[in-house]
């Protein structure tokens, strides 16, 4: 079999697209090593003694701040010439709660350590709103609109590769010290990848954009009115967003309990949580050379099909075994359809977004997805206290085939890359 030939860019992409392509791949390196640490954040929780719902409480809590924030923030960054500078920033101080986590059992009486931890990354949400909004309007400005999978396939191969070597590595550490220590050497190490990407990012260099005309004598009432009139005109946004929020909230039922899964049912220790995660990370780099093929062979919609089928299954394999081989199995499959999901999600998104508002439809998107996030993992720890982590899962199951369904019906996403004429929001 031939192997696959990997390059910094498209041979096409020259000279300053180039160079972005590059520093976005070497902050792709930094910022997988960091994301190492958050496969063991709710597990760090779940031994510190948390409840189910303080553990659900952390996924939901970027979902309260982005949902009341999101669309302020895509306004603001609307206005912006440049963007970059915030989307290092933002990257900065959200990575910086790793370290301020790691520091926590210093510092905080152990009664009210996890309350502590819960706050520092309810304040990481605030930059993370912004990070999120930033994120998918500075890789779409380097890639352009034929380059968004070459450029994605790459930044999350690369990220990914370093997150599997170093949550193995990760797992093996936290077996050399005692608990919580083990836990704090993790978290501050890792957190060093955060001044890598603070350093990289900040050299992408885009061009000044144009804010839109702001128009002056307008009561509030008149700017919600014409917002909503801009985003209710954008009809593929809205069909392709509604489809994208169920499937959401199944995967993000989800997210809270499979670490309790394994922590609780499977009672695996932390080198095996470890081999969880480095399977389904070390498979996403499968599925980012696979994807790509079969978008260009089959088309985007053949991928978002097999992707979102394959992850609606995961959940009830995953409640159907406490073998831990057979999760490292299951975890690797998941991988490989993660890859197809996160690949064709942001391109269709994308080509459903005018450029003239990027910032802006991209933050009203993101909203829709903290709300997923508030409702879901709530409710998912909701239905483990009342039926159980089985039968929890098997409810996400449900919920992402339902998404699944939406997805196979006709009205999708027509693919167009224009906008259609647009009215002034500010």
């Amino acid at each position: 079999m031939r192997l696959p030939r990997w390059s910094v860019a498209p041979a096409d992409v020259i000279g300053a697209q180039r160079k972005n392509f590059r520093y976005v791949q070497i902050d792709a390196i930094a910022i997988g090593l960091t994301s190492a640490a958050a496969p063991f954040l709710p597990v760090f929780l779940a031994r510190l003694g948390a409840t189910n719902f303080q553990i659900g409480l952390l996924t939901a809590l970027p979902g309260f701040t982005g949902l009341l924030l999101a669309v302020f923030i895509g306004r603001f960054l609307q206005n912006r010439r440049n963007i970059v500078p915030w989307f290092s920033a933002s990257r900065l101080l959200v990575v910086s709660a790793y370290a301020a986590t790691g520091l926590a059992p210093f510092i905080v009486p152990e009664d009210y350590l996890i309350v502590t931890i819960l706050a520092i990354w309810a304040l990481a949400t605030i930059p993370q709103t912004s990070l999120a909004v930033c994120f998918s309007v500075v890789m779409n400005a380097v890639a352009g609109p034929e380059h968004r999978f070459d450029l994605m396939s790459r930044r999350w191969s690369i990220l990914d590769l370093t997150n599997a070597v170093m949550v193995a590595i990760a797992g093996q550490v936290l077996e050399l010290f005692n608990f919580p220590m083990n836990y704090q050497v993790v978290f501050t190490s890792l957190s060093i990848g955060g001044l890598l990407s603070y350093y990289f990012s900040s050299r992408i260099a885009l061009p000044d954009s144009q804010p839109p005309p702001a128009l002056p004598g307008r009561t509030i009432g008149q700017r919600v009115r014409e917002y909503f009139r801009l985003v209710l005109s954008q009809h593929d946004f809205i069909n392709f967003s509604v489809r994208r929020f169920v499937f959401q909230c199944g995967m993000l039922l989800a997210t809270p309990l499979i670490p309790i899964y394994y922590v609780r049912e499977v009672q695996a220790s932390d080198a095996w949580i470890g081999y969880f995660s480095t399977a389904q990370t070390a498979t996403l780099l499968v599925g980012y050379f696979l994807w790509p093929k079969q978008s260009q062979r089959r088309g985007s919609r053949f991928v978002l099909l097999c992707s979102t089928l394959g992850l609606s299954l995961y959940p009830a394999l995953v409640a159907s075994t406490q073998t831990e081989i057979l999760l490292v199995l299951l975890a690797g499959l998941a991988g490989v359809f993660q890859a197809g999901l996160e690949l064709v999600f942001f391109d269709e998104l994308m080509k459903t977004v005018p450029v003239e508002y990027s910032a802006t439809f991209v933050s009203l998107a993101q909203s829709m997805t903290y709300l997923a996030t508030i409702i879901a993992p709530l409710a998912g720890s909701w239905l483990s206290d009342h039926i159980g982590l089985t039968g929890a899962l098997l409810i996400s199951t449900l919920v992402r085939l339902l998404g699944f369904a939406l997805f196979t019906a006709p009205g999708l996403v027509r693919g167009r890359r224009g906008a259609a004429r647009l009215i002034h929001t500010q």
